[in-house]
């Protein structure tokens, strides 16, 4: 659990950081625009109220409310099932990402109402209207890591993990 609380912390911290560095030290909110290394990397300021990409982002009090006690009750079902499970350090790693990124952005809604966002990456002549932070990157990649490093019988690994079928006794009569 120690790993799971280090990556979550450092995960939140350097979320929270970059958002206070970009949206207010660099006046981002303000400028609403800057090319760090266009295409490929621009800062784009963004108030995303729904989830991923801005989608259901209705922006009624309700839904703010129902993404920030959906979110905290997935972190507590991720913190319960690795407390019950022998898991890998990478597994605990995954988990402690996808755990602080979560929570990250929790505090964008508490704080703001919404969550701060401000990465913008296009490429290849793909216009990329979308915007992103920190805090995403890190449940993704999270996430991703449970599926991937997750083993034996703890969850749903791609190496054959998850529940083994039950194998029924047959009693023959006679």
């Amino acid at each position: 659990m120690r790993m799971i609380f280090w990556a979550g912390f450092a995960a939140f911290a350097i979320d929270q950081i970059s958002k206070y560095v970009v949206i207010h030290m660099m006046e981002l909110a303000r400028i609403r625009s800057i090319d760090v290394l266009p295409p490929l990397l621009n800062f784009r300021y963004g108030e995303n109220r729904g989830i991923n990409f801005g989608l259901f982002g209705g922006g009624s009090e309700a839904s703010r409310i129902i993404l920030i006690l959906l979110a905290v009750v997935i972190c507590i079902a991720v913190l319960i099932w690795a407390r019950k499970n022998a898991l890998t350090t990478l597994t605990q790693l995954s988990a402690g990402l996808l755990v602080g990124g979560a929570l990250a952005n929790v505090v964008d809604r508490l704080i703001y109402g919404y969550v701060l966002d401000f990465l913008n990456m296009s490429c290849c002549g793909i216009n990329n209207p979308f915007v992103f932070n920190i805090a995403d990157i890190f449940i993704f990649a999270g996430a991703l890591g449970l599926i991937f490093f997750t083993e034996g019988d703890g969850g749903g690994s791609a190496k054959g993990g998850g529940k083994k079928p039950r194998v029924r006794n047959s009693k023959k009569a006679g």
